[in-house]
């Protein structure tokens, strides 16, 4: 067999997601049941029940394109590709706009598909940092001198995964200043747009800033759907029309269900209220956990997440992060993401995005296993 580098959170995730009382290793908030979205409109129940269990369009319904490309200025139905999830959309991306030996430059600490898409195929990796010690903030002059005339892709994720940081509109202006300058493609994870914590006003998207940009989406996270498997790239529709190619080698459609329910979802008239709905779980199980962790003294700092229904925490004890996690696993049933996913030790991804009960109940088991290593507990 060929080396091969495994994606090692989702590998985690699937492995033990369904085996623990509490899972907090989840990054998008608490999901929908099918009689929230559909809500009390029976015209819905019937569009499901009547419809063709039949390949939908291999490129996404017409009306799931409409309504996803109403997000992004500027794009009509053919500058977007629904996929089977953004890890799809990031995976066919990469594919097609980069071959054996070409260089990506990645933000870091980021969701690591993109990390690990390069490594097992062999691209030249370059990364830029965002700073810690500025809350997270983008190192730029890093970005400008990794930066070479042999760049063909950035890519970055905004809102952060891990962290919740949002570009500024600066930052973004000289991301997209940078990569014209080499001609590089932009490849955005945008799927914490709509999940901000602060503000009702939505993260802006690199589209439109320029042309050689991918912006990915998805229902998971935002919208709460993650088991609509549902999620796209907007692009240019000549490249678009190059990774549908590519989607045809891989899974070659969502399923007819899943692009109906995610066209009713970003419905003018449905969209709005899940935002809210998503918002308002962020809103309500951030001091939540902030509350838990200032009861731990200086155990545990964190920059607040602007966005997202997760926390990068950074925890003062003299225990590395897989260990902690595996200890957390198996003697409390509780699942976080360690910091080692992110190649950053002393730190653990914590969803908070969660119905209280829950999320207290967790939180106290992940207590108890602190109060025990500060006492000294192998």
């Amino acid at each position: 067999m060929t080396d091969f580098q495994p994606f090692l959170m989702e590998r985690m995730m699937s492995s033990f997601e369904q085996d623990v009382e509490f899972n907090l290793s989840e990054s998008g908030v608490h999901p929908l049941v099918l009689r929230e979205l559909l809500g009390d409109d029976p015209d819905g129940v019937e569009l499901l029940l009547d419809s063709d269990l039949n390949y939908p369009h291999v490129n996404g319904i017409p009306e799931l394109r409409d309504n996803i490309a109403r997000l992004y200025d500027g794009a009509g139905p053919d500058n977007i590709l629904v996929t089977v999830g953004a890890i799809e959309a990031n995976y066919i991306s990469t594919r097609t706009l980069l071959a054996p030996g070409d260089e990506i430059v990645i933000m870091l600490p980021n969701y690591m598909q993109i990390w690990g898409i390069a490594k097992n195929h062999d691209l030249k990796i370059r990364t830029f940092k965002l700073r810690e010690d500025k809350q997270w903030s983008p190192d730029l002059d890093q970005l400008e001198d990794v930066v070479s005339a042999d760049t063909r892709l950035i890519a970055v994720c905004n809102p952060n995964n891990p962290t919740g940081y949002i570009l500024s509109e600066d930052e973004m202006d000289r991301i997209v200043a940078i990569a014209a300058k080499v001609g590089a493609w932009i490849l955005a994870d945008e799927v914490y747009r709509g999940a901000e914590r602060e503000t009702d006003r939505e993260s802006p998207s690199f589209y439109g800033r320029y042309d050689k940009v991918l912006a990915i989406g998805s229902m998971s996270k935002a919208y709460g759907l993650p088991g609509l498997r549902i999620g796209w790239v907007a692009g240019p529709a000549d490249t678009i029309d190059e990774i549908w190619a590519r989607h045809e080698y891989t899974t070659i459609t969502a399923t007819m269900l899943s692009n109906k329910l995610a066209a009713l979802a970003l419905s003018p008239a449905r969209r709005p209220r899940i935002l809210e709905r998503t918002r308002r779980y962020i809103r309500q199980g951030y001091p939540v956990l902030e509350k838990w962790m200032q009861s731990h003294g200086n155990i545990f700092s964190l920059t607040p997440p602007a966005a997202a229904a997760i926390a990068f925490v950074r925890y003062h004890l003299d225990i590395n992060s897989t260990a902690f996690w595996d200890r957390l696993r198996r003697e409390k049933s509780v699942l976080i993401v360690p910091g080692d996913h992110f190649n950053m030790d002393h730190h653990f991804r914590i969803s908070f995005g969660l119905p209280r009960a829950y999320l207290t109940a967790a939180l106290d088991r992940i207590a108890d296993l602190v109060t025990g290593l500060q006492a000294g507990g192998r």
